[in-house]
């Protein structure tokens, strides 16, 4: 072989080799396209915007007195409104993270694979030179950004319209102890990667679901009856040796982030259980998106 050409031959491998990631990349930006111009999501994503809104509202028509609601679930943060606005938007992650974010991930995880079954498109998405497992990672990673996206908006909105009612300055913790603002800011954003790392380990589960229907709707109510399920039996002290093992066991143990020291064992327990889910039905779903005929 000449000089010539094997230059040319080696020139010639980066292209070949950078090519999977430029159809990968070509392929999540239409996925997210897809996701965040959604008529559906956008609305969804609407709700959540309003909902600090309207929290912030109401606690500024009633006032909480300062120091009132110290026990536990979500009266723990109504009593610091009042004296920092910082407080409201974990009161709104707090409040949200019940009900309404699980929602909003069970739309989009559930929709996923089968609402591309369903429509007949994600035969056209595989001729995409990316293959199945890549394609399923596409739509986990779009899943996961979706998670980040919907925590960071409640948590934003929340800590502007605290700012806008109440007063903004250091924060006491829930231990009692005094942090700087700053800190306290720190301390949230931690916060809000938690809270969208529990979210994403729904939305693991809802694409592992999503490879075995090609209506998307039943995933949408599986998921959440798996939260709702997993809630009540986690506020049932006769079933507590199950608790650990239950998927929105640990969404709330983000508090732990709010005492001086920081209880970093309950944080690493949620990770980890975060993990475990994500793991599981990640594989799941690789192993039903590979022998399964979607094309069909």
């Amino acid at each position: 072989m000449s000089t010539a050409s094997t230059a040319e031959a080696t020139a010639s491998r980066p292209v070949r080799r950078s090519a999977p990631v430029r159809h990968w990349l070509v392929l999540l930006r239409s996925e997210l396209r897809n996701v965040f111009l959604r008529p559906r999501n956008l609305l969804m994503l609407a709700v959540l915007a309003a909902a600090p809104v309207f929290l912030g509202v109401v606690l500024k028509i009633n006032t909480p007195p300062p120091g009132a609601g110290g026990g536990p679930g979500a009266g723990v943060f109504i009593g610091q409104i009042a004296e920092n606005g910082v407080f409201l938007s974990l009161f709104a992650l707090y409040v949200l993270l019940t009900v309404l974010l699980p929602l909003t991930v069970s739309v989009v995880s559930g929709d996923s694979v089968a609402g591309e079954a369903g429509l007949g498109t994600l035969r056209t998405l595989l001729t995409v030179p990316a293959g199945r497992i890549r394609l399923l990672v596409t739509k986990y990673v779009m899943i996961v950004i979706f998670c980040v996206a919907a925590t960071v908006l409640v948590a934003a909105l929340g800590l502007a319209v605290g700012a806008l009612f109440f007063p903004i300055g250091p924060v006491t913790l829930l231990s009692g102890n005094t942090v700087p603002l700053a800190d306290g800011l720190l301390r949230l954003l931690v916060i809000v990667g938690y809270v969208a790392a529990g979210l994403a380990s729904l939305g693991a589960v809802g694409l592992a679901l999503s490879t075995f229907t090609q209506h998307a709707i039943a995933v949408m109510a599986a998921i959440l009856v798996i939260v709702i399920v997993s809630e009540i039996l986690d506020a049932v002290s006769q079933v507590a040796v199950i608790h650990p093992y239950l998927p929105t066991h640990f969404w709330f143990s983000f508090d732990a982030l709010l005492r001086m020291p920081i209880d970093w064992p309950a944080i690493g327990h949620g990770l980890a259980s975060f993990a475990v889910y994500t793991v599981i039905f990640g594989a799941l779903a690789c192993v039903r998106m590979l022998r399964a005929d979607v094309t069909c």
